[in-house]
């Protein structure tokens, strides 16, 4: 389990990797920084992504509650009407378009990340796992970091677009966000 120095070293070892920073979002100030920043200062960035990150988990547009639980719906009888059984166009028996379950019910399930899992239903840690931002020479990643205390931490990586590997950063940094010791 890493600690903030061996994670930023890490972090800075991914194909087109030019920064890395573990942030705090409330109060946008860095605890650890590698590599160069964007504008130069990486307190000045730090400040900057944690107000992206703070809007990304206090808006209910991007990180809404999650349902509360409920009685299964009634089944519909069946309809003349255009779409999939239960006569709602493009929605399965249930009203959801998966066939009654509800989003991410069942995700990470499987790689060991069932209940009070990084993903799994039920989850306490940050409502936002990720948040990607494109700009014409670069990708910044933005890796919520959910742990035992009231967590409010992010990575943040900035790469280069031509020689980064963006699926590759996003999932060694989620994997980097569950594995990394604070304290």
């Amino acid at each position: 389990m890493p600690g903030i120095d061996a994670c930023l070293e890490e972090a800075m070892s991914l194909p087109g990797a030019r920064g890395a920073a573990i942030v705090d979002w409330t109060s946008g100030l860095a605890l650890g920084t590698a590599g160069q920043s964007p504008n130069g200062d990486h307190e000045a960035t730090a400040a900057e992504t944690a107000e992206l990150a703070r809007a990304a988990a206090e808006y209910t547009a991007f990180a809404p509650e999650p349902p509360e639980p409920s009685e299964p719906p009634e089944p519909s009888p069946p309809s003349e009407s255009a779409g999939t059984p239960g006569g709602t166009p493009g929605r399965a028996p249930g009203g959801t378009p998966n066939g009654g379950q509800d989003e991410g019910q069942n995700e990470g399930q499987g790689k060991g990340e069932g209940e009070g899992g990084r993903r799994g239903k039920g989850r306490k840690g940050p409502p936002v796992q990720d948040l990607i931002v494109t700009t014409r020479t670069g990708y910044h990643i933005l890796t919520f970091v959910e742990t035992t205390f009231d967590s409010s931490v992010f990575l943040h990586l900035w790469m280069d677009r031509d020689t980064g590997n963006l699926a590759l950063a996003r999932l060694r940094l989620g994997r980097l966000a569950e594995r990394l010791v604070l304290g």
